[in-house]
Parts: C-alpha cells; sequence; structure tokens
C-alpha cells in the first residue's frame, strides 16, 4: 500500500471523526449564540475560553504532539516498542507535573492575564471580574488537554486515529449539557455562564478517559515503570521549546485579534469568535485531519532518509489539500450569511449580529486555503526535526498581523482584524515554502501549481453557479429556518456534484485517488 494511499484513508477517518465534532460543536455554539447572544456574557466567556484553547493549540495539537510523534517513531524504529513505551510513559509523568504547575500559576495570575488579552475589558469592571472568574474556573482544562494531545501522538504513530480525533465530542456534549443543565435550575445569565465554564472542565476529563481503553488495546500500561526523566525527553524538549510559536501561529494571531478587538465596539470579539469557528469547520476536517495523518509518514520516511519519498507524500498532501479547501473556502463566502443566520440567528443573536458575524467571516475565509497548507508545511518541518525555521517565520507573521491589524482595524472594524490574520497567514506560507524549498530542493511546486490552477477554475465556476442559485432560492429578508434550511442544503449538494464533475471532466488525480478508496471500502463491505 503506497504511502500516499495510506495518508488518504486515515486523514478520511480523522476527517470522519472531526466533522462529527464539529457538527456537535456548532450545535453548541448555536446554544451558547441562544443564550448569551453577543454582549457582556458571551465576550467574557469567550476571552477566558480563548486562554485554555490558546495553550491547548501551543502545547498540545502545536508543539507538544509535533515534537513528540518524530522521536517516538525514531525509537520505535531503531530501539523498539519497549523503549518506545517506556519513553512515552516517562513523558506523561513530566507533563502530568508540569501541567498542575502551570494551571495553578494560570489561577493564581488570571487577573494580570486577563489584563493583557483583553486590555479594554479592565474599562468595565463587571466585564473583567467575570472573565477572571471564568478564567480560573477553566483554567486546568489545559491538564486535561495536554495529556489528550500526548496520548493522541501515541495512537497515532501506532496506526489509530479515531479515539483522539472523536476526542472533542465529548468536550462539546458536556457543555451543551451544563448549559442546560444549568438553566434548569437558574435563568440567571452569570450562573449559565459560569455553569458553562465548569461543562469545560468536565469534557476535559471524558476527553482524557476515551484514550485510556485504547492505548491498553494497543498493550500501552500507564502503570509500568518508567523513569521521569528518560533521554528521548531531552530530544523532545529541544523540538518542543522553539516550536510553541511556530506550530500555532494562526491561534496567536486569533489572540492578537482578541486583544485588538477588544479595543473595539462591545460585541466585537464575539464576531470574530462565531466566524472564527465557521472557519474552523472544514480548516479541522480536512486541513488538520491531513495534516495530523500525514506527520507519522513524513516521520517514518525522515527517520529512513528517503527524502524522495518524503518530498512525494508532501506534494500528494498539499495538493489533496488544495483541492479540498479551495472549494469549501469559495462556498463559505458564497453563502457566508445564510450560513450564520441558519446556524446562529435566534433568541440574542439578531439580523445585526448576523450581519456583522458574516463580514468577519469574509475576511477570515479568504485566507482558509492558507490556514489549512501551513499546518501541512510546518508538519513537515517537524518530521525532520527542524523546529527554528517555522519560528522564524511565525516571527515575521505575527509582527505582520500585528501592524495590519492596527492599520486595517480603523478603517474595517472588526474585518480589518480578520483580514489582517488571513493575510499573515499567506505571508507565513510563502516564507515556509521558500525555506523547505532551500532545505530540500526541488518540492514539485510546477506539479502542485498545476492542480491548484484547475481546482481554482472548478471552484470559481461552482461559486458562480452556487451563487446565482442560493440568490434565487434563499430568501434575503424573512427567511425561516425551514427556507434556510432547504435552500442551503440544495445549494451546497449542488456545488459540490457541480464541482465533483468538473473535477471528473479534467481527470483530478486528487479525485481518482480519494474514489477509489471509497470504491474499496464499498467493496469490502
Amino acid at each position: 500500500m503506497s504511502e500516499n494511499i495510506r495518508v488518504t484513508k486515515a486523514a478520511g477517518v480523522v476527517g470522519a471523526a472531526t466533522l462529527l465534532s464539529r457538527i456537535f460543536g456548532f450545535i453548541r455554539d448555536m446554544v451558547i449564540a441562544g443564550t448569551f447572544g453577543a454582549g457582556l456574557w458571551s465576550d467574557s466567556f469567550f476571552v477566558a475560553f480563548r486562554i485554555p484553547n490558546l495553550l491547548r493549540r501551543l502545547f498540545a495539537e502545536g508543539s507538544l504532539s509535533i515534537a513528540f510523534v518524530p522521536v517516538f517513531t525514531e525509537y520505535l524504529k531503531n530501539k523498539g516498542k519497549d523503549d518506545a513505551f517506556m519513553m512515552a510513559r516517562s513523558a506523561i509523568r513530566l507533563l502530568s507535573v508540569l501541567l498542575v504547575i502551570t494551571a495553578v500559576g494560570g489561577i493564581l495570575l488570571a487577573p494580570l492575564i486577563i489584563r493583557v488579552i483583553a486590555p479594554g475589558f479592565a474599562d468595565s469592571p463587571e466585564k473583567f471580574l467575570l472573565t477572571v472568574t471564568l478564567t480560573r474556573i477553566m483554567f486546568p482544562y489545559i491538564i486535561f488537554i495536554c495529556l489528550v494531545a500526548l496520548c493522541m501522538g501515541i495512537l497515532n504513530v501506532l496506526g489509530h486515529f479515531a479515539a483522539p480525533a472523536l476526542a472533542p465530542v465529548f468536550l462539546n456534549i458536556a457543555m451543551i449539557g451544563s448549559i442546560f443543565l444549568v438553566s434548569f435550575f437558574s435563568l440567571n445569565a452569570t450562573d449559565r455562564v459560569i455553569g458553562l465554564a465548569i461543562g469545560v472542565l468536565v469534557g476535559g476529563l471524558l476527553q482524557l478517559a476515551l484514550q485510556v481503553p485504547f492505548l491498553i488495546k494497543k498493550s500501552f500500561y500507564f502503570w509500568q515503570k518508567a523513569q521521569i526523566c528518560h533521554p528521548g525527553l531531552k530530544q523532545v524538549g529541544r523540538l518542543m521549546l522553539p516550536a510553541v510559536f511556530g506550530a500555532a501561529v494562526y491561534q496567536v494571531n486569533i489572540l492578537v485579534g482578541t486583544l485588538l478587538a477588544s479595543l473595539l465596539p462591545e460585541g466585537s470579539i464575539s464576531y470574530l469568535y462565531y466566524a472564527d469557528r465557521l472557519v474552523q469547520f472544514p480548516l479541522g476536517i480536512f486541513a488538520i485531519s491531513t495534516a495530523t495523518a500525514v506527520l507519522p509518514s513524513l516521520s517514518k520516511q525522515a527517520a529512513a532518509k528517503d527524502f524522495d519519498a518524503l518530498k512525494e507524500t508532501f506534494a500528494f498532501a498539499m495538493k489533496l489539500i488544495f483541492f479540498i479547501t479551495i472549494p469549501a473556502m469559495t462556498g463559505l463566502i458564497v453563502l457566508r450569511e445564510p450560513i450564520v443566520a441558519l446556524l446562529f440567528q435566534r433568541g440574542s443573536f439578531d439580523n445585526e449580529t448576523t450581519r456583522q458575524t458574516a463580514y468577519a467571516l469574509l475576511c477570515y475565509g479568504v485566507g482558509l486555503w492558507a490556514f489549512s497548507a501551513v499546518r501541512v508545511v510546518v508538519s513537515t518541518f517537524y518530521s525532520l526535526q527542524d523546529t527554528k525555521t517555522p519560528v522564524r517565520m511565525a516571527v515575521i507573521s505575527i509582527i505582520a498581523n500585528i501592524g495590519l491589524g492596527i492599520i486595517l482595524m480603523g478603517p474595517l472594524g472588526h474585518g480589518g482584524l480578520a483580514l489582517s490574520t488571513s493575510l499573515a497567514s499567506m505571508l507565513n506560507l510563502g516564507l515556509l515554502v521558500r525555506a523547505l524549498r532551500a532545505r530540500l530542493g526541488l518540492l514539485g511546486l510546477r506539479n502542485i501549481v498545476n492542480s491548484v490552477c484547475k481546482t481554482v477554475v472548478c471552484s470559481s465556476i461552482m461559486g458562480i453557479v452556487v451563487w446565482g442559485m442560493a440568490s434565487f432560492i434563499i430568501p434575503s429578508e424573512s427567511r425561516t429556518l425551514t427556507l434556510l434550511f432547504s435552500g442551503l442544503t440544495g445549494s451546497i449538494l449542488a456545488g459540490c456534484i457541480l464541482y465533483v464533475s468538473l473535477s471528473f471532466l479534467i481527470k483530478s488525480p486528487e479525485l481518482e485517488t480519494v474514489m477509489g478508496i471509497i470504491r474499496e471500502g464499498v467493496r469490502k463491505r
């Protein structure tokens, strides 16, 4: 079985699990939007929730898992399963100690953190105190989610992708359940938002519990002996420390947007949050799943010094990413307002909130292809155990985002902050690809560009047709949920059918690979 087929299958498993997670995530956000709208409670929760989320991206899904996988793979290949498992157990024990210290520090320093993350909140004592309280409740979530990320790295290298990808479903269920449970006893908005924060903690614990039986099934036993400072952890640490920003530029840029948005009119943070959640849907299903699936393959090829195969896998992953995310970006932009209205417009979420969120979604959406591709390029660098290059590019990108955000937030408001994040990611992608080419030589960029050009043509035709169809079947005023759902469903299905048909006509290799795997799966059933 070729490595490309392995990557595509693994990406499909992760993508399907992530799709389920995103669906529950949207239900969660619909409940939050209907309960709190865009104002004091939602702004406070989203700022407080962004802090553990940022730490999750930086230390869990970012540097921790990406730094751990190449080293764990190298131990498996060169020293055997026993040594690799001992190193992994040592990582879990040392990480647990460090995470508890981090959580205690975060709880104690919560007021200072909020003053840095959202300086505009200092002008509203009620909002500031509520945000501090929520931050203190949710900070221990970082303990659970970082351990989940480490378990994910172990399972992915051992060939299991489903359980880690399904873990966020439990977080979303816990958050949804907490809102309804508290609402049963109290209609006070402050009580509800505190209950929501407690739901985050419960969800983190459930996510970690899900990984345990699958690790045991792979003969990984937590209780077996292991030294707390294994030699392999030094190698992981050397990769991880400089990778903190390099692996999570997007999240750092989002944080910069939150900081600047706290200086804009109330509701701006919420508009950006809801729009970011919609961008995260295709980003999580396609980009993050592909990057997660490709990292073990790239790490094996790097450990074997098979750089020709590594470049081939890289090029395939990039083409697959663009083949899926460019049409997704097109559809998201064309259908942005009815999508926001269908998912969020109810209760306190009114027409104006829908319009402002759709505006932010447009500005985030134009950068979806860059957000996605960066994940694959960064994974390639980490498979080579090179963390310094992504960090250098990340610093440039973050500086550009801050500068662009300050410039654009004046004339464009919160949309300018979203646009600056997109532009900074495009810059980051260009710098990373240039550096990777200098490291490995020819990357097959001409082949990638040819594939992208075909994808852009098919996506553009699809976008025009979907826009015309949506204008006809989705009313702009007095939209009921039934009309929105039926109109969006019809438009999306028509767009998918048209895009697949056009890709088939131009004989897209990416479509042939995906369809081949689907046919094989159907035959096995």
